[in-house]
């Protein structure tokens, strides 16, 4: 049998002597179950979940032999209710990964129950003394628990990340997000890697290999970020929900500068053209990021919705790859184009109709996770203002079908936002001082470590400047902050949402110092950001309105 032979492993996550602390780690995400014909409600989330772990064959201690990659490695879990994993396990079973698959493993702990709390250890098949870390994670509430029942009867917090730039600098959101706040759930809104070299040197942050083109190049990429100390704590500390991790200007067939052409081609420095280098990133993908399938006949899809309970329904689209139209890299030169979406067709049609059963449903929140900003700020075109016929449906939606509580997510800019969801500059039909007209709110994150869009290192005072020039162009923006690098937490009851942006200090080294820039209260059927925005005031950026105006 191939569990008996002797393949020594070092598992990523796994405590050796000889390993450093700096390579434990452990990833998971909320499972949703394999697909099952003629079922269309998306599956229950809440008595299983998705556990990932890595392993590799190493020499034999004291040996240089060179390790014998051919054979399968075997690796057990094992998740219980207890953080000393004490008791008889809720939950057991053994599976092998390979070399096709980079050891990489990924496996379904079913029969839980629903909204609790679990911990949970992998071990080597035949060393059983070779034991990881304990790993936290939680199951969903089933769809039909009440508002009030959901997490206890406690607000559930979400933590949400975009744009994780090794090279730019250490990842100390993620590691302020699971020591400092009280995050259950963890959200990437894409970037979680990236393609290019850069220079980190400086800070000991020097990329290895060369631009990703080729299933190597993204494994390697992937394997150095999950070297982050800041990035381990935060996948060790619950669930992850993500969507791509290579987004920039990308659409369905290109980037802004590469394609299937004989140029687009040559923007690779393996010659490699986008649909392989895309395929290459999508295997990588699904071998390193917690994820499932959601159709068994399409890698690409990966737009989906987690019913948590009747407190909110968590619908994660891609406003990237799967069918979206060519970016308008020239701003408001292919914007205003009718046809073009960002979707496609039928992922579309699939958000309308998820927000609409939602609503039906009873779910007191409906929170949209996705990549790029919805908000109009005339300032790209690699966002939702580069698709504004497509914006128009989804704000024509919500208000034609009364769709209330709506809360979009973003990230991609690499600056924070704060929004009332309404008709784009249309003083008419929304008033931005007292957010009467509005149909919702969007939260928009800044970036891990990635350079401001405001320009590189700039300071707060020069960042205050342009955002002020941002709030006062656009009718519908409430807040604005370019300096600071982090990430923003949700924390979601029945009656009220609250969304705290966090802004780190220094990320030129690993470190916790940080604070909370500014914070914003949603209540339940208000569709708009509570007045006065912030409080009133903030630590960072700059508001539409200071003080008290507002109602």
């Amino acid at each position: 049998m191939m569990i008996n032979f002797p393949v020594f492993l070092l598992l990523t996550f796994f405590h050796f002597t000889s390993c450093r602390a700096t390579t434990v780690l452990l990833d998971r995400n909320l499972a949703y179950g394999s697909p099952f014909s003629g079922h269309t409600q998306g599956d229950p989330f809440n008595t299983s979940v998705l556990l990932w772990t890595r392993a590799v064959p190493v020499s034999p201690s004291n040996t240089t032999q060179l390790p014998d990659q051919s054979v399968p490695a075997c690796l057990s879990f094992a998740i219980y209710t207890s953080l000393d994993l004490q008791g008889e396990p809720i939950d057991t079973g053994e599976a092998f990964t390979s070399y096709d698959v980079d050891w990489t493993l990924k496996v379904e702990a079913t029969g839980l129950t629903p909204d609790t709390k679990y911990f949970f250890q992998f071990s080597d098949c035949t060393n059983s003394s070779s034991v990881s870390p304990v790993g936290t994670t939680r199951t969903l509430p089933s769809p039909d628990t009440p508002a009030e029942e959901v997490n206890g009867g406690n607000p559930i917090t979400l933590a949400v990340f975009s744009c994780s730039q090794y090279q730019a600098g250490w990842f100390n959101a993620y590691g302020y997000a699971a020591h400092n706040t009280s995050a259950e759930i963890f959200l990437h809104l894409g970037d979680y890697i990236y393609e290019s070299l850069g220079d980190g040197a400086s800070i000991g942050r020097q990329t290895l290999g060369r631009e990703l083109a080729t299933v190597h190049d993204y494994r390697q990429r992937l394997n150095q970020y999950r070297t982050d100390e800041g990035l381990l704590a935060a996948h060790s500390s619950g669930p992850w929900i993500t969507v791509w991790f290579v987004a920039d200007q990308s659409w369905k067939a290109g980037t802004a500068d590469s394609n299937d052409s004989a140029i687009g081609c040559e923007f690779s420095p393996s010659g490699a053209c986008f649909t392989d280098r895309k395929l290459a990133a999508v295997r990588a993908y699904h071998e390193w990021m917690p994820i499932r399938q959601v159709t068994v006949d399409d890698k690409l899809r990966i737009w989906r919705n987690f019913e948590i309970g009747k407190l909110l329904d968590l619908t994660m689209l891609d406003t990237r790859q799967y069918d979206r139209d060519i970016t308008d890299v020239i701003i408001n030169t292919l914007a205003a184009y009718p046809n073009r979406s960002l979707m496609g067709i039928e992922q579309e049609k699939w958000f309308f109709n998820t927000l609409s059963q939602s609503q039906d449903r009873g779910a007191a929140w409906r929170v949209v996770g996705q990549q790029i900003v919805f908000t109009q700020l005339n300032e790209s075109g690699d966002a939702w203002d580069g698709y504004r016929a497509n914006r128009e449906r989804v704000l024509g939606y919500l208000y034609e079908n009364k769709i209330n509580n709506t809360i979009v997510l973003s990230g991609d800019s690499h600056a924070n936002w704060a929004s009332d969801l309404a008709h784009p500059n249309d003083s008419t039909t929304y008033d931005p001082l007292t957010g009467q007209g509005a149909i919702g709110v969007e939260f928009a994150g800044t970036a891990v470590t990635s350079d401001s869009s405001f320009g590189t290192d700039i300071s707060p005072a020069a960042a205050d400047v342009k955002s002020q020039q941002y709030v006062a162009a656009n009718l519908d923006l409430q807040w604005s902050e370019g300096s600071y690098r982090g990430f923003f937490t949700l924390v979601i009851g029945p009656e009220v949402l609250n969304a705290t942006y966090y802004a780190m200090k220094n990320i030129t080294f690993a470190n916790l110092d940080g604070f909370a820039s500014a914070n914003f209260v949603v209540k339940a059927g208000e569709n708009k950001i509570s007045r006065p925005v912030a409080g009133g005031s903030t630590l960072a950026g700059a508001l539409k309105f200071n003080g008290t105006e507002g109602h």
